[in-house]
């Protein structure tokens, strides 16, 4: 019998290694369009522009899958910003040796070095980039029954519950999910950021605002999996509180931003328009173009469910994209 914390992250560990889940079991926003990660990288143009455009910048991404958001940005910023470009330093925070070795052969000599955790990345004013990210960071699950909380674990691919001391108002049934490895990661580099200069973007699902409900769900296939059955062999993710990844932000120091809706944001950053424009340069390939383009923004696709959170130095103006 292991927490279900414990259990989703022997679970992700086993997945992650192998490197093999994004196209197969899931999709993500860069794989879809090069339109989204040249927008994030101009958007971390704008913000190094922001910070006061220091000679030298760490950009880093968490998470960064097989390249591709990376890829696109670095695309879009040697071209538009060249500055930019030649004062950001690239690091990746990567666990798996086969998506690290993809990252290598699609950014070759661009990346300066990969982490296994945030703590190495090395000091100084930095813009990290996280997408889809946090919702894979394991977490607990708290249970209101009529006699009290409990806690749910894992045992022969079944549910366990045990007694917990968690205490809240709420009705018999209801679930309190709980990502503590989020909130540490959001708070160590919010207080980074106060300390050294930079902001944080995150793109990920979940609500705007903290709530009840049993979101741990499971991909295989691109199609919805039992979340306990086979563990490693599916993709585990869990909707992100938003509100909770800001307030652990403002208690380390750092100015949260948001969330807000994605496709909302996208639409500020002209991903559209950008959209278009490939969708002119390659007509035989408009059509797949466009609808992706609307597919992360549209509020029946990804652009309403999806958030974007922006976790920056207080004395730094609005980001881009979070004006009012």
């Amino acid at each position: 019998m292991e927490r279900l914390d414990a259990f989703m992250a022997r679970a992700a560990s086993a997945y992650y290694a192998r490197g093999e889940g994004i196209g197969r079991d899931f999709t993500t926003a860069p794989e879809m369009s090069q339109a989204f990660g040249e927008c994030l990288g101009l958007w971390a143009a704008v913000t190094w522009q922001a910070i006061g455009a220091p000679e030298r910048v760490v950009l880093a991404e968490l998470g960064p899958g097989r390249g591709t958001l990376m890829a696109d940005a670095l695309r879009a910023v040697d071209e538009m910003a060249p500055a930019f470009a030649r004062a950001a330093e690239l690091h990746l925070v990567e666990t798996s040796p086969v998506l690290k070795a993809e990252q290598g052969r699609r950014l070759g000599g661009r990346v300066a070095a990969w982490h296994g955790e945030i703590s190495t990345l090395p000091e100084g004013p930095a813009i990290l980039l996280a997408n889809e990210f946090f919702d894979a960071l394991p977490i607990r699950q708290f249970v209101k029954r009529a006699e009290g909380w409990r806690e749910r674990f894992v045992q022969d691919g079944n549910f366990i519950e045990q007694p917990s001391d968690w205490d809240e108002e709420a009705p018999n049934g209801a679930v309190r999910e709980i990502c503590e490895p989020a909130q540490a990661i959001a708070a160590a580099l919010a207080s980074r950021i106060a300390a050294q200069g930079g902001a944080l973007l995150a793109l990920d699902y979940g609500p705007a605002e903290s709530g009840f409900g049993d979101t741990l769900q499971a991909l295989r296939g691109n199609e919805r999996a039992e979340p306990l059955a086979e563990p490693g062999e599916a993709d585990l993710t869990a909707h992100v509180d938003f509100a909770a990844l800001a307030a652990a932000g403002r208690a380390a120091g750092a100015a949260a931003h948001g969330p807000l809706p994605m496709g909302l944001f996208l639409q500020r950053l002209g991903l559209m328009a950008r959209s278009a424009m490939l969708a002119r340069m390659k007509p035989a390939s408009a059509g797949p173009i466009l609808a992706a383009a609307q597919r992360l923004v549209a509020p029946e696709g990804m652009g309403r469910l999806f958030k974007a959170l922006v976790l920056a130095h207080p004395g730094l103006p609005t980001p881009a994209g979070f004006e009012t």
